[in-house]
């Protein structure tokens, strides 16, 4: 990986990360639960990609413990996530 490289990637981190801190401070706490709710779709497809990188595609070590740690994680925000939903969800029916 060149230096080039390297800046490109730390320039797309930091501005998704403000442009995701910004779109999150900025909604409503009645949108924020179904928002999430539809955000377990991203969460899937890291770890469709977190899949990829633990894969025998001869990437290095470390991209497999990164991808193991990226499946983990999202594996817990989906289920969290849907178990959220669930609650909520509940909240609605009928007694």
């Amino acid at each position: 990986m060149t230096l080039e490289s390297l800046i490109i990637l730390i320039y797309v981190l930091v501005l998704a990360s403000y442009l995701g801190f910004e779109l999150i401070t900025k909604v409503p706490p009645t949108l924020h639960t179904p928002l999430m709710s539809g955000s377990n779709a991203i969460s899937g497809i890291t770890i469709v990609g977190a899949l990829i990188a633990t894969s025998e595609l001869g990437f290095t070590t470390l991209s497999k413990y990164l991808g193991m740690l990226a499946l983990v994680l999202a594996t817990i925000n989906v289920v969290g996530g849907y178990a959220v939903t669930d609650r909520m969800l509940k909240m609605f029916k009928k007694k």
